[in-house]
Parts: structure tokens; sequence; C-alpha cells
């Protein structure tokens, strides 16, 4: 219900929680985390656990993490497609649309055939499959 059931005045409630990261999964965590931490620039923070790592986004708010999945079970999302269809995906604020496609796609990105907006962003392939894109800022 619009304005929280108040009767549509604007009241904010206090937060319950502070949002800290996104997780993807994956079959290699690390090599995904590295092929995350060359888009952003943030450093692989040091990793506590085997089949997590992590971003250390510099107290720049919300990170992004990667988890694995047993081999042989994960399988990458289709899209646009639904038979096995993304949770979710990353968007990523760049200045030049081309300049950032051809650095993506030279640390192992790959183009995706569907292409909705290409001149305000465009939709990419990380290493092992989920979508992420990159938008015109």
């Amino acid at each position: 219900m619009p304005g929280g059931g108040d009767g549509g005045r604007d009241r904010r409630a206090a937060p319950i929680a502070t949002y800290s990261l996104t997780a993807l999964d994956c079959p290699d965590p690390l090599a995904l985390a590295g092929f995350y931490s060359r888009i952003t620039g943030w450093p692989i923070a040091p990793q506590k656990y085997a089949d997590w790592a992590q971003l250390d986004a510099g107290g720049a708010g919300a990170t992004l993490a990667f988890q694995r999945i047993v081999e042989g079970e994960y399988r990458p999302p289709e899209w646009p497609g639904q038979d096995h269809p993304q949770r979710a995906h990353v968007d990523f604020d760049v200045p030049d649309l081309d300049a950032a496609e051809r650095a993506v796609l030279e640390i192992g990105a790959r183009k995706h055939d569907v292409q909705p907006m290409p001149d305000s962003f465009r939709v990419f392939l990380d290493p092992v499959g989920h979508p992420f894109c990159l938008i015109r800022a």
C-alpha cells in the first residue's frame, strides 16, 4: 500500500538492516572475484573461506561476493530466455560505453546477442555466464 498504510503521509521507518553485498554463485569464487575486481577497481578481500571470495569496496558501501557451487551443479542463467532464468544481475555506470565495452571484453566478458538499448546500456556475460550491464552514466 502506498505510504506504508499510513494514509499517504511520507513517513520514513527506521531501517531493519544495512545492505552489505550481493553474492553470485559460481564454480570458482576467486577467479570470478578477479574478473569483477578488474571492472570495479576494488581489491579482493583476504579470503576467510575456500568457497567464498568478496571484493573490498573500501568503505564505498555494498560490495560483491562470490560463492562456490559444487562442480558440475552450476548452470549459468539464460537471458532473456526463461528455461533457466537469471535471478539478479549487476549494473555498472560508465562514462564511455565503447571504452568500457572494450575493457570488459579484454578481461573475459562476452557481449550478449540481445541488446535492447545499446546506446543507453549494453548487456554482457561474465566468465561463468552471469548477465551484467554497462550503463551510460
